[in-house]
């Protein structure tokens, strides 16, 4: 695997689309985001469980999502997000890769708040929602230069 690449359990994740890094940690956009600003937070190590986090691990990729929370919420104009960590298959986890969705969120988007889950597994399962590569490396663009502004460091 060439050094432009991360992986993402199973999946390769091109440099092009990774908007932010740590030493343990990276952000990416959504191949298939159920809002505006859904990306992802993931450990570089890939480890299916949050209980397999090293502590360092678990601190590194959640001190990244917090950053990252304040960069979507600023961009989106709104003071919501939601987080999300699906633990194991019976949680919805679909990719055994521990990672973060934050998901930027504005008044009324769904008509109950918590259909959002419900939308994260319909949108997962679906194979006519994936986005063309030119479109994620576009929105990464975007973040990138939104972290260097805002001096989010890794």
């Amino acid at each position: 695997m060439g050094k432009n690449m991360l992986k993402f359990g199973q999946h390769v994740i091109q440099q092009s689309c990774v908007f932010w890094e740590s030493k343990l940690s990276f952000a990416f956009v959504n191949i298939k985001p159920v809002l505006p600003g859904h990306v992802l937070v993931s450990p570089k190590r890939i480890v299916p469980s949050f209980t397999n986090l090293s502590p360092e691990e678990n601190v590194d990729l959640f001190k990244g999502a917090q950053q990252l929370a304040s960069l979507l919420k600023t961009h989106y104009k709104t003071e919501s997000l939601t987080l999300v960590v699906q633990d194991g298959v019976n949680a919805g986890q679909s990719v055994h890769h521990v990672h973060i969705h934050l998901m930027p969120r504005q008044a009324g988007d769904f008509a109950n708040n918590d259909d959002i889950y419900g939308e994260i597994e319909r949108v997962d399962s679906s194979t006519s929602e994936i986005r063309s590569e030119m479109e994620m490396e576009s929105e990464a663009m975007i973040y990138k230069e939104l972290v260097k502004e805002m001096g989010i460091t890794s």
